[in-house]
């Protein structure tokens, strides 16, 4: 049962968030602290003694979870709403196997909701920090999307850095030969691919970025980055078949280019392929 917590600030507040089994959690021990700083479980508790709320949650957890216990729900559904009637997260759970609400224990423990149940738990306690709470956690996932893509372009360009580096290695570094004049030739190579993608060598990019850290390939964007893999597994082939770097260029060039205005007709957003694309055409 894999957790990942995160936190987020709304307004003055801190909000766990969690995500386990593929579910989005938000904790609602935190938000209820917007409403009684020293008691938030009775802030959560009384929410849970009102009858619509055990009809949304009931009806979330018919809609999203199979094993969700109908038998164990009835009655409560029932009492709700009575002066009598009282439920707290854990009984709920024990009650009616519910996924919607988690509890977790420990000097940092508290109630979990998913992201639509605390979203309509945090409207209870008040409608403005439910604003604050939908737009940081919405920030939150973007945040989070945009690394899953980071990451990807990282795996893939470690993996297809190795097929290029080993075609290489094995069909153009000579066996006796020093370090030096051995990363010269791999530096090489890699400017090869750099002037069919961005029309420039690094040495010309750095040239007009003084003032920036790393390479040309830290500051594309992830459409040219995957274009960017294909042309390193494309010249390992084109390598091993023992065609000459001016030729490799060439076709290298041309695949860059139809790849690029491939993205552009898929209508991937990207400001940098007509700029780059150009760069291309000018340096044939």
């Amino acid at each position: 049962m894999a957790k990942k917590v995160t936190n987020i600030q709304v307004k003055d507040t801190l909000i766990r968030t969690m995500q386990q089994n593929g579910i989005d959690y938000v904790c609602i021990t935190d938000i209820a602290r917007q409403k009684n700083a020293e008691e938030p479980k009775d802030v959560v508790k009384n929410w849970m003694r009102l009858k619509n709320t055990i009809e949304y949650i009931g009806l979330w957890e018919k809609l999203n979870n199979p094993q969700f216990k109908g038998v164990g729900f009835d009655p409560l559904l029932q009492e709700a709403g009575s002066n009598a009637f009282t439920l707290s997260p854990t009984k709920w759970i024990e009650q009616t196997n519910a996924i919607g609400i988690v509890c977790t224990t420990g000097r940092k423990g508290g109630t979990y909701a998913q992201r639509d149940i605390a979203f309509k738990f945090a409207n209870w306690v008040s409608v403005e920090f439910e604003l604050y709470l939908v737009k940081e956690f919405q920030r939150l996932k973007e945040e989070e999307q945009k690394q899953i893509g980071w990451s990807l372009k990282r795996e893939l360009s470690k993996l297809n850095y190795r097929i290029h580096t080993d075609a290489i290695k094995q069909n153009i570094v000579p066996e006796e030969i020093d370090a030096y004049h051995k990363s010269l030739i791999y530096a090489e190579e890699a400017d090869v691919l750099n002037v069919a993608l961005f029309g420039m060598t690094a040495k010309e990019w750095r040239k007009d970025n003084p003032g920036k850290k790393g390479n040309i390939r830290d500051y594309t964007d992830l459409h040219h980055l995957l274009v960017l893999a294909n042309l390193e597994s494309y010249n390992a082939i084109l390598i091993e078949q023992n065609i000459g770097q001016p030729q490799r260029l060439e076709m290298l060039r041309e695949t860059a280019l139809k790849q690029l205005r491939t993205i552009q007709a898929l209508d991937f957003s990207s400001s940098k392929i007509l700029t780059i694309s150009d760069k291309a055409e000018e340096s044939k």
